[in-house]
């Protein structure tokens, strides 16, 4: 019996990782969310972030991305890659994908640009089924562990699959408003032989506006954030504000689930607050997201993140401020 649950245990795991990991520092890598960021600064950058969720739960989540990626001006568009990796400690469950990313831009009016992007990427998600011990493999009698079973439910230890996603932005030199669909291809991602099991698309509506407010003496400038996320039955809007002080920027947000699966869900899931820093083409993040749900001591959910612009001096005119 104790097989059955385990075996079940990891199935619904699987299903549990069908969703795209999410992160809280959109606004400061948002190349987590869209191509079309690729090269959007018309220069050479690359960044990594961080993210833990809920270490106070044993079950923590660890997600890592990283991007690089140039401008070419001669013919309008932006190229680079990114990866992805995301591991859960207890199930040792890791999922990796890496994408080539393109970005063209082509002006609108006199203030705004649009960039229409491409993304293909490779993908393999992993589980640590060879640790797993079942009753079949055990004799008793010998003390000896076979390497075999004959256990009816055959997983794979992995899975690799191909990825499209397609991405559009609109641009101002302040403001910034896109649009992302992942996944547009739906691969199959089931572990099980033979099995069927399409990754849902993510698709994804985030902005940041500037709000003027009246003072022009200095350079602080005030951003209302949104991300609004659907994929499958799963949900979630961030609504909050940005305010840029010099070099130094904080936030706060609100993590919402509009839509709830179950009638139990809460509504708000978690109040984030950031703090960043730009310094000599660098720029430094740090989230925390305070838990607001009944699920216990989760510990939060922390971000780190860190870019670098290797034309820090390059002043660009019309490119979208992040």
């Amino acid at each position: 019996m104790k097989k059955y649950i385990v075996i079940l245990t990891v199935l619904t795991c699987v299903k549990v990782y069908a969703q795209d990991p999410i992160h809280t520092q959109f606004f400061m890598i948002p190349e987590t969310l869209s191509s079309s960021f690729t090269g959007a600064k018309q220069s050479t950058r690359a960044g990594i972030i961080h993210r833990t969720q809920w270490p106070g739960l044993n079950f923590s989540l660890n997600t890592q991305f990283a991007f690089f990626d140039n401008w070419f001006e001669e013919v309008n568009s932006g190229i680079g890659i990114s990866v992805l990796n995301h591991q859960e400690t207890t199930t040792r469950y890791n999922f990796t994908q890496v994408n080539l990313n393109y970005a063209y831009q082509f002006p609108i009016s006199a203030e705004w640009n649009v960039r229409p992007s491409i993304s293909f990427g490779y993908g393999a998600k992993d589980f640590g089924f060879q640790n797993l011990l079942l009753e079949d493999q055990i004799n008793i009698f010998s003390g000896i562990i076979n390497n075999a079973s004959i256990d009816p439910i055959n997983l794979n230890e992995s899975v690799r699959f191909i990825d499209f996603s397609a991405s559009v932005l609109f641009n101002s030199e302040n403001s910034w408003v896109g649009l992302t669909f992942k996944h547009l291809n739906k691969p199959n991602i089931s572990m099980q032989f033979d099995g069927q099991d399409n990754l849902e698309m993510f698709m994804s509506l985030h902005g940041s506006v500037f709000i003027p407010t009246g003072d022009y003496r200095n350079d602080n400038k005030l951003f209302v954030l949104a991300n609004a996320m659907q994929q499958g039955d799963y949900n979630r809007f961030d609504l909050g504000a940005k305010y840029q002080m010099d070099d130094f920027s904080f936030a706060l947000l609100a993590a919402t689930n509009p839509n709830k699966v179950d009638p139990n869900s809460h509504f708000l899931t978690s109040i984030n607050a950031f703090m960043g820093l730009d310094w000599e083409g660098f720029r430094f993040g740090y989230s925390y997201d305070f838990n607001m749900t009944e699920i216990g001591r989760t510990g939060g959910v922390y971000e780190l993140s860190i870019s670098y612009d290797f034309f820090n001096n390059y002043e660009c005119f019309g490119c979208p401020d992040y």
